[in-house]
């Protein structure tokens, strides 16, 4: 029987138990994919007797991985959003975003890869899950990018390509990137071809700052 609690009404031990299943399908998620990501393959990895555990918990496995990417993007946001907030002006906020997004693929590297697995495969889903979360995202970007170029930061270029291509670049990486990625930044060899995540994040930064400035050089 699924549990309708919010979460106010959760015991410590049934939130620390709804924690736990979170965890355990973000690390699933991550190393097997959406399709392989099954209820069976969770429990086992949370140590869980049975899949009930889980349905007492989750509706279903939509529920579940919403709760996930509501977990994934709470840490991300909690790592990135000092470090843009600090940052002023429009170029020095991408730059912000570029760099903290693959500082955090090196210490969160499952949380990342799942929550791409999750966002790719989840067709039509309510509540930010699927494509329209993917899209939402690129369209935030495209209006950072076309008030830069309103205020006269950025030169001329039209901000849907460019938010595709940040995004997608950004996402190649997370999607290239294994579990085992070391936290000196290195990815391994069969993974990313031994690229440093951090270093490639400042490269990243450099190469769209040089596309989106007025003057198309980097300050």
């Amino acid at each position: 029987m699924q549990a309708d609690k919010s979460s106010t009404e959760l015991t410590v031990t049934e939130a620390a138990r709804r924690t736990q299943i979170v965890a355990a399908a973000i690390e699933t998620v991550a190393e097997l994919g959406y399709a392989r990501a099954s209820f069976a393959k969770i429990a086992d990895r949370a140590g869980l007797s049975s899949t009930s555990r889980i349905s007492y918990h989750f509706a279903g496995k939509d529920d579940l991985l919403r709760a996930c990417v509501e977990e994934i993007t709470g840490v991300a946001t909690e790592f990135m959003r000092p470090r843009i907030d600090a940052a002023a002006g429009y170029a020095a906020k991408l730059r912000a975003y570029i760099e903290s997004n693959l500082d955090l693929l090196v210490e969160r590297p499952a949380h990342l890869r799942a929550l791409v697995e999750i966002l790719r495969n989840v067709r039509d889903a309510e509540d930010g899950l699927g494509e329209a979360a993917l899209a939402s995202r690129t369209r935030r970007f495209a209006e950072h990018l076309r008030a830069g170029q309103e205020a006269g930061e950025f030169g001329p270029f039209n901000p849907e390509v460019l938010a595709l291509a940040i995004t997608g670049a950004i996402d190649a990486f997370v999607g290239a990137s294994h579990d085992s990625a070391s936290h000196d930044g290195t990815a391994p060899d069969d993974a990313n071809g031994g690229i440093d995540l951090r270093r490639a994040g400042t490269e990243l930064a450099d190469a769209f700052e040089r596309a989106v400035l007025a003057n198309g050089a980097r300050r």
